[in-house]
């Protein structure tokens, strides 16, 4: 059946990918973006101009704080499901600029709630992060584990959001499901993440900051899997879990129509791995400063998505190698560049 999906964060990476699957099987897609300067405008213009040609698709450019124009958009435009993507993105920023995740991840993330309850929306399915298991260090990190020590402000809002979303679950019956995503990478990815900083500084000769001296690890996880986990997602509604049991609750269910899931790849890899799989596609080594931890990071994360795997299906399938190499074509391609000409 036909649905009417708005997708919040449409210009962005995980949200421009979503919106394409979800137009590519005929569903029609209403997608919301600011298009803010966080990072370079043009990419975010570059994609939207690719969702442009479906018929089925129409770009709202909205702020999320924005509270009327929210409420407006819910009320004309009926939609069936929501996949609320939008955010302001950022562990580090979040250090230098704690406003804007307030305005952005909380107050933005209210009035879509409010819209949802107000308007009928079958399911709520709304962006998390691996930033929410923050102090914890027993890996994998499980959904069904406490995560009340968030180390910085941005994994603070996302758990603030599945709060949020558990009481509009509990008081209106609203099915709500969030994703806790892991280290997401691929073409269109955004430019103040590794993959992007190392690639571009690799083929510049420039040196590369590699945090924790190298040693981290991270559950990199590519898009293409990612959005077929959302949209499975986004297809098996919440329920209520008869068995949750308040004297033991869990944090991943809830006598209420609420889930969440862990989305990552299962496959942790080292860093210094990581850099070397960019190395090989580049074919150039990587001049590397090394250097201590950054305030707000963890070590490493590593996700457990056997929930997910067992209510939806989900199998991420793709080996960094295969992704790795997906990104560095699409960036040559993308800004037209010749590496023969820079060796």
């Amino acid at each position: 059946m036909v649905m009417k999906v708005l997708v919040t964060g449409a210009a962005g990476f995980i949200g421009f990918h979503t919106a394409n699957q979800l137009l590519a099987r005929g569903d029609e897609v209403v997608g919301l973006d600011n298009f803010n300067d966080y990072y370079d405008v043009s990419l975010k213009e570059a994609r939207s101009a690719l969702l442009d040609p479906y018929k089925k698709f129409r770009m709202v450019r909205l702020n999320l704080e924005d509270r009327e124009a929210i409420e407006k958009l819910f009320k004309a435009e009926k939609f069936d499901k929501v996949v609320h993507l939008a955010a302001q993105a950022g562990v580090r920023y979040s250090i230098e600029n704690p406003h804007s995740y307030i305005s952005s991840n909380i107050v933005g993330t209210l009035h879509i709630l409010e819209g949802c309850r107000h308007h009928g929306v079958e399911h709520l399915v709304y962006a998390s992060s691996s930033s929410v298991y923050g102090a914890n260090t027993t890996m994998p990190f499980s959904i069904h584990q406490n995560v009340d020590h968030p180390l910085a402000l941005y994994g603070a809002t996302k758990k603030a959001n599945e709060l949020m979303a558990h009481t509009y679950s509990n008081l209106y019956d609203l099915p709500t499901t969030g994703l806790r995503f892991f280290t997401v990478y691929g073409p269109y990815g955004r430019p103040d993440m590794a993959l992007f900083m190392f690639t571009r500084n690799i083929i510049e000769g420039k040196p590369i900051d590699v945090f924790n001296y190298g040693n981290h690890r991270r559950d990199f996880t590519y898009v293409d899997d990612i959005v077929e986990g959302v949209v499975r997602t986004m297809d098996h509604t919440a329920k209520p879990n008869e068995k949750w049991d308040a004297a033991q609750p869990d944090p991943g269910t809830s006598r209420a129509p609420y889930r969440l899931y862990n989305i990552g790849n299962q496959q942790p890899v080292e860093l210094m791995r990581y850099i070397e799989v960019i190395e090989d596609c580049i074919g150039r080594k990587a001049e590397k400063n090394l250097l201590p931890m950054q305030p707000g990071d963890v070590p490493d994360t590593y996700a457990d998505t056997e929930d997910l795997a067992k209510d939806v299906g989900y199998q991420p399938s793709t080996p960094i190698e295969t992704g790795v190499r997906r990104f560095v074509d699409w960036y040559l391609d993308y800004y037209k560049i010749d590496l023969r000409k820079r060796a």
